[in-house]
């Protein structure tokens, strides 16, 4: 009897603490959360009254300066308000700036400045791509290790942050929640209080609103056309704004706080060279032998063209060609020095095969050049060129790291793409187009009698007349001189009023000289509608400038 009741008592006991472990031991849930819990992430949660408003307000800011604005005089404080943002979230947290950071934030001002400059969309639309660019590698720079990263690695971990910040986007309710508990019942009931009178005041407000406007005339009329005035789609693209930069911004930090992102680099450099070398050296011996003939063709004069063919048909068919081979030459080195073993045999073979990648490069810009020469500038053909001298660049780089492992290639890369494509979006290509092609019209009166006998006149007017603002201090001159009446862009529509001036208006297009003009003040007139202090654009405003003192 005494055995049982010893056994009776053991069985309890051990109920009892597998009760008291169950109620202890958290769930799976929980446990996930606190293997995921760092320093940044508890001081997120913990100064959630400063991050919350902050994103708010920042949020706000953007929708403020980006509504039906993408590139007025308000966008690069949008970028600077972003970095100013930035800053102040770093300091909650409890760091500082990075060495080298500041080139990522003087790169994204000037992009900023460069977008309320210029009225060409894919200017506009390249340097908001770079800003989102130069921001994430910023974001990835401050908070993990990336001395050794590469360009892979960048690219991979860019992805992974913009992905897995969509697993964050409820962080800020739970950490609102959080900070609530802890700042106590006080906090609570003053929040609580406030929500409770915003729920009761706004049915009574509209109550006495309508009670008010049925009670007086001309109250009514003002409530009528206060209603008529409020645009509700504006209204929901406004919130719609500061909802999504809200829970954007508040994602990719709570992302970052958590560490997720693995810093360490693996070496993958064990792959058999020989593979590499045999698939290189049979490239590399194609490329010296197609280095020649260039080199015999195009540079040294001594080729004779194909039956048929013209120096402006050779140009053509090859200059994108030689562009594509070049770019698959960069990616073949960068992969044989990322996946093989180390070889000297095969650092000579990479080494001539982007010594022969030099020589296409030439090739090709010079293609291109005879082709301008026959058929003028267009944007893709200098952003064709400037490609072609992007690449130039960063081979040197590329050759420099092929004999110095330590060489910071994906830095290097990143400082010249910057700084090469500042030069390109502050050089407003459209107003280079419009210099150039202008100036070689027939009318124009500057074209060397030897040459134009060689080449046909520019007369693609179509095109001119689709140029952005930037081309206005060559397009107004030209149009003036040609005798259209330049007060038409007063009109409403300066094709209407045009079509009303010209009573052969009918045989006119966008491709005739003597109607172009009109076809591009119309769209001028289409981007300068809501042209205000908010929405000021230097181009724009240079463009209206110079056809109003055109137009006296």
């Amino acid at each position: 009897m005494s055995e049982m009741n010893q056994d009776a008592k053991l069985n309890m006991n051990c109920d009892v603490k597998s009760d008291l472990n169950q109620e202890i031991k958290p769930d799976q849930n929980q446990r996930v959360m606190l293997d995921q819990e760092t320093e940044e992430t508890r001081k997120l949660r913990d100064n959630f009254g400063f991050f919350g408003p902050a994103a708010f307000l920042y949020a706000s800011f953007y929708a403020f300066c980006m509504y039906r604005n993408g590139s007025g005089v308000t966008f690069p404080f949008f970028v600077a308000g972003g970095l100013l943002f930035l800053h102040f979230s770093l300091s909650k947290l409890g760091t500082t700036l990075k060495r080298g950071s500041i080139f990522y934030m003087v790169a994204m001002v000037l992009l900023g400045i460069s977008t309320c400059c210029t009225d060409d969309g894919r200017i506009i639309f390249f340097n908001k791509l770079g800003i989102l660019l130069l921001m994430m590698s910023l974001l990835l720079k401050q908070f993990c290790n990336t001395e050794k990263w590469k360009l892979g690695k960048y690219l991979g971990s860019i992805c992974q942050l913009i992905v897995m910040s969509f697993g964050e986007l409820g962080r800020p309710f739970r950490d609102a929640k959080a900070y609530c508990r802890e700042k106590g019942d006080k906090l609570n009931k003053k929040g609580l209080y406030v929500l409770l009178g915003l729920v009761i005041a706004v049915p009574l407000f509209l109550i006495v609103l309508l009670l008010l406007a049925g009670a007086d005339a001309v109250f009514r009329q003002m409530t009528k056309s206060l209603f008529d005035a409020i645009n509700f789609g504006s209204i929901m693209n406004v919130l719609f704004r500061i909802a999504f930069l809200f829970f954007a911004s508040y994602a990719l930090i709570s992302y970052l706080c958590k560490k997720s992102i693995r810093e360490e680099v693996r070496d993958r450099r064990n792959g058999e060279p020989i593979l590499a070398i045999t698939v290189t050296s049979l490239l590399t011996v194609l490329y010296l032998f197609f280095s020649g003939i260039q080199i015999a063709g195009l540079f040294l004069g001594k080729m004779q063209l194909p039956e048929g063919y013209t120096y402006a048909m050779y140009a053509r068919e090859g200059f994108f060609q030689l562009l594509a081979v070049s770019i698959l030459n960069l990616i073949i080195v960068l992969v044989a020095l990322s996946f093989f073993r180390e070889s000297k045999l095969l650092k000579w073979i990479l080494t001539v095969m982007s010594l022969c990648t030099f020589i296409m490069i030439a090739s090709s810009a010079m293609r291109m050049m005879i082709y301008i020469m026959y058929y003028y500038l267009t944007f893709l053909r200098i952003l064709v060129l400037w490609g072609l001298a992007l690449l130039a660049v960063l081979f040197v780089g590329v050759i420099i790291s092929i004999f110095k492992e330590e060489f910071p290639l994906f830095r290097y890369s990143m400082l010249v793409v910057t700084v090469l494509y500042l030069g390109l979006s502050f050089a407003h290509p459209d107003f280079i187009i419009a210099k150039v092609n202008v100036a070689n019209t027939e009318n124009a009166g500057v074209r060397d009698p030897e040459v134009f006998e060689i080449f046909d006149p520019y007369d693609d007017y179509s095109y001119l007349s689709n140029l952005s603002a930037d081309a206005a201090p060559v397009l107004v001159p030209y149009l003036k001189q040609l005798g259209y009446d330049m007060k038409a862009f007063e009109a409403k529509s300066p094709a209407e009023y045009a079509r009303d001036s010209y009573n052969t208006w009918r045989y006119f297009s966008a491709g005739d000289i003597n109607a172009f003009g009109y076809y591009w003040m119309d769209d001028m007139k289409n981007r300068t509608e809501n042209f205000g202090i908010r929405t000021f654009n230097v181009s724009r405003y240079l463009m209206k400038s110079l056809i109003q003192n055109a137009s006296d």
